[in-house]
């Protein structure tokens, strides 16, 4: 056998490395962005049936696939703090068995059919959708009205169902992260966790299920999506055919108003409160800023300067958070932020994880950006790749059926026309470096930072590097999500 000298294997080595790097090295400087991708759809299609139910057709030829959303003004935001979590599980439930169909039965015949039928609930809406090819179009729209219209809620699945939310719920409470976020919902945003908890869970009964679903899964209030190889006659048919009867189980409640909030604290101060959930060996911090605003919603113009704001401060890995938190120092594996739309002003978030022991500096980096994106303007340049990033992203998410039905149910549940999809690129573009200011300064500052971690790891860099700030502390063993109630902060620092 031939030996193969140590120059040669170095030699190799050095071509190889060579290749795989030498694009890195032959990019002196970060490339500028491309052109700004379009985003454009075929036009909507609207009709009423009888019942009220609204009826949205978006013709997509090409592909032989259709996608079908009903969305439901059945959220989170329909149910009680008491029984948090209901509008979830009765979601789910709907493909659990109808009055002709077995839970196996409706997932056997929609895998036969090459079809999928799913529900899910977020805070404002229910979305229950299918998907098909077109052959299979008609027999999958009769299991999906089986599924809409029928349900049973066997006694049995929603058991199975409880269970299976109860240990996630008691998971998501030794999770920093997942910690933080029900916990800010109900101390910042004074909502509760969607998906509820023990307590919540455990009291909700087969007779609870069944009258929200009588309550609030009614023909008023709804949108029917249709979207792909499909034109409004055959819609509408088979709308007419499997909806046009279905009548209000109680007399509807209506949408709701929009949610309204008063500045209730000076937003002039980036810090209204600082809360930490002592959760002793939790192995890393859980850091996040939360902020009830008093903004516009999803059909106002703020939604745009939001989406912008949000772009640059936290929504991507180029994003000054992540720049700051990750790229720069190391701190953690990624920093984001977010908002919560709702049927009225929406809720923001920033959240990131690190080592306890940095908890306080990552607390204290995230108050420098929000400072530092009021203070001045941002550049053009510094924009203009946070724009593409929002217009880019839109435009691909638009590219499937099942996209473009989510995206005109979710306008249609926020009050927002459908025509607006096609100026979204428009309008992100026409947001300016004031505008982006101006949001920050109004509506962001005045929110709470929340730290769930081992407050002995950095309670004393915590307290240096906030020493005028009051800081309230709870053991997580003693946290009671169901009452609202935080301790006393006179017992705290």
């Amino acid at each position: 056998m031939n030996r193969v000298s140590r120059s040669t294997v170095s030699r190799l080595a050095s071509i190889f490395l060579g290749v795989i790097f030498a694009p890195v090295f032959l990019c002196a400087q970060i490339p500028e962005p491309g052109p700004v991708k379009n985003a454009s759809i075929p036009r909507v299609q609207e009709r009423v049936l009888k019942n009220g139910l609204r009826i949205a057709v978006v013709e997509r030829r090409g592909i032989p696939a259709i996608s079908v959303t009903l969305q439901v003004a059945a959220g989170s935001d329909r149910e009680s703090p008491q029984k948090a979590g209901l509008s979830r599980l009765t979601a789910a439930m709907l493909t659990k068995g109808t009055t002709t169909r077995t839970a196996n039965q409706i997932a056997e015949e929609t895998e036969f059919n090459s079809s999928s039928v799913y529900g899910f609930s977020r805070w404002h809406s229910v979305a229950v959708g299918m998907g098909t090819l077109t052959p299979g179009f008609d027999r999958g729209m009769e299991i999906f009205a089986d599924v809409v219209r029928n349900p049973i809620f066997p006694e049995s699945e929603l058991d199975l169902l409880k269970r299976q939310s109860l240990a996630s719920i008691r998971s998501q409470l030794n999770d920093p992260n997942s910690l933080a976020l029900m916990v800010g919902s109900v101390y910042s945003f004074n909502e509760h966790p969607s998906g509820g908890t023990t307590t919540s869970i455990n009291s909700i009964t087969r007779a609870d299920v069944e009258a929200f679903y009588k309550k609030h899964y009614v023909p008023t209030g709804s949108v029917l999506v249709f979207v792909g190889d499909i034109d409004v006659n055959t819609a509408m048919r088979s709308a007419e055919k499997h909806f046009d009867n279905w009548r209000q189980a109680i007399q509807p409640s209506g949408r709701g108003k929009a949610q309204t909030r008063s500045e209730k604290f000076n937003s002039s101060s980036i810090l209204r409160r600082i809360l930490v959930i002592d959760l002793p060996e939790s192995g890393q911090s859980s850091v996040n800023y939360f902020r009830p605003t008093a903004a516009g919603g999803r059909e106002t113009s703020d939604f745009y300067k939001a989406s912008v704001v949000n772009s640059l401060l936290g929504g991507g890995y180029s994003s000054r958070l992540n720049q700051e938190i990750r790229i720069k120092r190391g701190l953690s594996y990624g920093a984001r932020s977010f908002f919560g739309w709702r049927n009225g002003p929406p809720v923001f978030t920033i959240s990131t994880q690190t080592k306890d022991e940095s908890a306080a500096e990552v607390a204290e980096l995230i108050v420098a950006e929000l400072k530092r994106l009021a203070a001045a303007s941002a550049n053009d340049s510094e924009l203009l790749p946070r724009k593409a990033v929002l217009t880019g992203t839109f435009a691909r998410n638009l590219e499937t059926n099942s996209g473009i039905a989510s995206a005109v149910g979710d306008l249609f549940s926020l009050r927002v026309r459908p025509g607006e999809l096609n100026l979204y690129t428009q309008k992100v573009n026409g947001v300016t470096p004031k505008m982006v200011q101006g949001y920050s300064q109004k509506f962001l500052h005045g929110g709470d930072i929340v730290i769930v971690g081992d407050y002995s790891k950095f309670r004393e860099d915590l307290d240096k590097r906030f020493p005028n700030q009051e800081i309230i502390a709870i053991k997580a063993t003693d946290l009671d999500l169901d009452s609202g109630r935080f301790v006393d902060p006179k017992v705290s620092r």
